[in-house]
């Protein structure tokens, strides 16, 4: 494209064009799965693909969570059957904690990188320091792999040995770098220490942790642009940061959902809640995928031209189960209190001690309240979650806007 700036013209179509392109993909993405992928063979047995044309009828869809991925993979294949190839047919094959499988299918830049890449100024001819790992996870395939899809060569460093990092930045001369943020800054100090020259750094793609002012300063002092992607080993780049650094724009490939944690039903624009992913590729076609993070969605496009739906960034862990009196209590289970009583608007759970046990306090947002609605809420908290709560009637609009559900305010 002539506009330099952008990776390509998806990147700044109208919006409503984007909405119109991946919606008329949907239906042929469902099907593929459906037909070719036992574990959603199974979850979209009654869905007819042809319906889901728009987001209401996405959101109608069965979630699947990340957090239930070993026990859908403890069944059948490595994948629990969410593939469409078989094990052998794959590129590769990754392990992360838990232990879940992560696979990697067939085709140039299959995680979705190079353009986070290019977001933060790598391009054709750089050389890519690589610090993810390449032991076990996919980061550091991840990231290469969007790397030679821009043109660059990559110096695969993995995790560790500082000293030697610092040696191979002095002579190899690498422009970019990728890994984390404050590894990044480890090496920078210990190449200060050694004597050693890093000028060559000019830009960062950093990810796998918090990125807070004073470390991108640092790391910028050095004279190197520091951006961020957010990527997952299950689904790739999920958002990642432009030079506005507004926001993390949300990847061309993905349909990407906010979503009440505990539920798959989304929230308004602005609300947090959970981060769920629709990944449009044949091989792994995961369909309203929960990741277990919390995010919203901010308003408009970003400053930089980039006319895609934008995140926050990552606000914490959708998954909030707490134990209460030796008994666990889930978001879903909130998500039940809620459902069972149309008066309730918003609901959070608060789990307090008072010196002897646990209190839990439910937090109810209703606009009119009384003993009765109180009463009845107590005795459905008692019915759902086995344990006796007490309901509390607060204004609309009172509870913060974090996306948690449950709170855990016991001092430690």
């Amino acid at each position: 494209m002539a506009d330099n700036r952008y990776y390509d013209d998806l990147e700044v179509r109208d919006p409503a064009e984007r909405e119109t392109a991946l919606f008329e993909r949907l239906p042929a993405h469902i099907r593929n799965a459906r037909d070719n992928a036992p574990y959603f063979a199974k979850l979209l047995a009654d869905v007819d693909p042809a319906s889901v044309t728009d987001r209401a009828a996405l959101a109608a869809l069965p979630v699947t969570r990340k957090s239930e991925l070993v026990n859908i993979q403890s069944e059948g294949d490595p994948f629990g059957g969410m593939t469409t190839l078989a094990v052998g047919q794959l590129s590769r094959i990754f392990q992360s904690p838990g232990p879940t499988y992560d696979p990697e299918g067939h085709g140039k830049d299959w995680w979705g990188t190079a353009r986070a890449l290019y977001a933060s100024g790598f391009r054709a001819g750089d050389v890519m320091h690589n610090t993810f790992a390449y032991h076990f996870t996919p980061a550091g395939v991840m990231l290469e792999a969007g790397a030679r899809a821009l043109g660059c060569a990559v110096f695969p460093a993995g995790v560790g040995n500082t000293e030697l990092q610092v040696q191979a930045i002095h002579d190899i001369k690498p422009s970019g770098y990728t890994g984390t943020p404050s590894f990044l800054k480890v090496i920078l100090e210990k190449a200060d220490e050694m004597g050693r020259d890093t000028s060559s750094l000019k830009k960062a793609c950093v990810a796998g942790e918090g990125l807070p002012p004073a470390l991108r300063q640092e790391i910028e002092d050095h004279g190197i642009h520091c951006g961020q992607v957010y990527a997952t080993a299950d689904i790739g780049n999920i958002g990642y940061e432009s030079e506005a650094r507004e926001g993390l724009i949300v990847d061309e490939r993905l349909i990407v959902e906010i979503v009440r944690p505990g539920t798959g039903d989304p929230v308004a624009e602005g609300e947090v809640g959970e981060v769920v992913v629709t990944v449009l590729r044949d091989d792994y076609p995961l369909i309203r995928f929960a990741t277990g993070d919390l995010s919203k969605l901010l308003s408009g496009v970003s400053p930089c031209g980039r006319t895609n739906m934008r995140l926050a960034g990552w606000m914490g862990r959708a998954d909030q189960t707490t134990k209460v009196k030796g008994m666990f209590v889930h978001p879903a289970q909130v998500a039940e209190i809620v459902r069972r009583h149309p008066e309730i608007k918003r609901a959070r759970v608060v789990v307090t001690h008072d010196g002897k046990a646990d209190v839990m306090t439910v937090k109810c947002e209703v606009a009119e309240g009384g003993n009765a609605l109180i009463d009845s809420i107590n005795e459905t908290v008692q019915n759902v979650c086995k344990l006796k709560g007490h309901a509390e009637c607060v204004a609309e609009g009172s509870l913060p806007n974090d996306g948690k559900v449950i709170e855990d305010a016991r001092e430690v």
